[in-house]
């Protein structure tokens, strides 16, 4: 009976030793996504960050530890204009898709009273999605051209005597066509953070007085917010990235930052491309934590 105890006692001890604490546990179970993230999110950013710093020339690359990348991209005022086109384009569509994502979220989520119904709508504003970004971005050509169908309409209607030439290929054909390519990824947080809100805050708020624009001002956009924050998040992080557009809508006639990116990476300039890179991941960066102190987002997260 005493060896008996004794081998319990052993075996006792012996499972409270393998046994994992809750936190080692927790770290166990997120070591798949460590792992995915590290290889597929960090290794290539840090190996951007490594280039960045690579020697280069018509040849090839070479290996070292240089700032002259950095030095020729920020000390260049055609850097310092780019990136100050580039903020424009962002700040315009992002102004515009808000203002036009709202107000089709709010309709969306106050105005039709089925669930079907909001749900089919929202799908109809998704159907252009099921198309490549470029085919709707080049759809725009024929409708903003100088013989296109705005020019054409307006010349019969006899509202101009001849084409509009800024339609097209112009900063006015970007904005245009970024917002029509990046009001969804506006929409679909705010339609979701409007259909949270609790319809009584609504009821409350007529009772005290309130008339439907304190109503809208004071209580839904505030709880409104974190939609607008995290599209606000997609919208700026697609503007900064976009160069298809740019080069495209504008006829090459203006410039962003990705553009400029790809031009020096079709030269073979991977290097300097790669100090653009990291500087414009640090300004997207900033850019979001500026957000993410402004509003907090963990709510609908």
């Amino acid at each position: 009976m005493a060896t008996i105890a004794v081998d319990t006692e052993e075996g006792a001890r012996r499972s409270r030793a393998l046994r994992l604490s809750p936190s080692a546990i927790s770290y166990l179970q997120a070591t798949p996504l460590i792992v995915i993230l590290g290889f597929f999110f960090l290794l290539p950013i840090a190996m951007i960050a490594v280039v960045s710093f690579w020697d280069y020339d018509f040849a090839g690359l070479y290996p070292d530890f240089l700032t002259m990348n950095y030095t020729d991209t920020l000390g260049s005022w055609v850097t310092w204009k780019t990136y100050l086109n580039t903020l424009k384009f962002t700040a315009i569509v992002w102004a515009l898709t808000l203002v036009i994502g709202f107000w089709i979220a709010y309709f969306l989520a106050f105005h039709i009273r089925k669930t079907s119904t909001q749900m089919i709508l929202f799908l109809v504003c998704t159907v252009p999605f099921m198309t490549s970004n470029i085919i709707r971005m080049i759809s725009w050509i024929p409708v903003l051209g100088r013989n296109g169908l705005v020019n054409s309409a307006l010349i019969k209607m006899g509202i101009i005597p001849q084409p509009i030439e800024w339609l097209l290929y112009s900063d006015f054909a970007v904005v245009l066509a970024m917002v029509h390519l990046y009001t969804l990824f506006m929409v679909t947080p705010i339609f979701n953070t409007l259909m949270r809100i609790d319809r009584s805050l609504f009821e409350a708020a007529r009772d005290a007085g309130a008339s439907g624009w304190q109503v809208l001002w004071n209580v839904v956009i505030p709880l409104a917010k974190p939609g607008m924050a995290i599209g606000t998040i997609f919208v700026v992080t697609l503007v900064m990235a976009d160069f298809s557009t740019v080069q495209v809508m504008s006829g090459g006639q203006s410039a962003s930052v990705a553009l400029m990116m790809k031009n020096q990476m079709s030269l073979l300039q991977y290097p300097a491309a790669a100090a653009n890179a990291v500087v414009l991941l640090v300004v997207v960066l900033m850019m979001v934590a500026a957000i993410l102190r402004v509003v907090d987002i963990r709510k609908e997260l």
